[in-house]
């Protein structure tokens, strides 16, 4: 977005919200493939399910960055909407959603909008979080979709 563009779409903006969009500097803003998280950070669907359903799940912070329609639809039990991380309002909504959790906060990122090669919204979702410090972040490995990576699959949706 050129800075007249961008100045005249701050302007429309309450400002509290374009105070958050300044704020947002991350080299990924654009879409980029889910293929650059490392492996170690990734977890299939069958054990981020199995995860989830240990007594002691509560204490993971799940965070839906995807699309509102994706989330309102179906999502994983327990999870926060925080915006699709592809565009500055999502990382503004990321940004917000973990402001006040400690960086050592063990977080679960998940989109499933489209194939992993193909999502807009991880790579975005995992840098933000990586440059505010935190260091105990995972992702879902949804290869093809929510729908039939999660749902179908009959893993706890709300």
């Amino acid at each position: 977005m050129q800075d007249s563009t961008r100045r005249r779409f701050l302007q429309q903006l309450p400002a509290g919200l374009a105070a958050a969009l300044l704020a947002v500097r991350s080299p990924r803003l654009h879409a980029e493939s889910a293929t650059t998280i490392p492996q170690s950070a990734l977890l299939e669907p069958a054990a981020a399910a199995a995860l989830l359903q240990k007594p002691d799940a509560g204490h993971w912070m799940i965070l839906q960055v995807g699309f509102r329609s994706m989330f309102d639809q179906q999502h994983i039990r327990g999870a926060v909407y925080a915006g699709p991380a592809s565009q500055p309002t999502g990382q503004a909504l990321l940004r917000s959603a973990v402001a006040s959790l400690p960086r050592t906060a063990p977080i679960l990122l998940y989109c499933g909008c489209c194939p992993w090669t193909h999502c807009p919204n991880i790579a975005p979702a995992w840098d933000l979080l990586h440059g505010m410090g935190f260091r105990n972040v995972h992702v879902i490995h949804i290869a093809g979709n929510f729908g039939d990576d999660w749902v179908a699959k009959g893993y706890p949706v709300a």
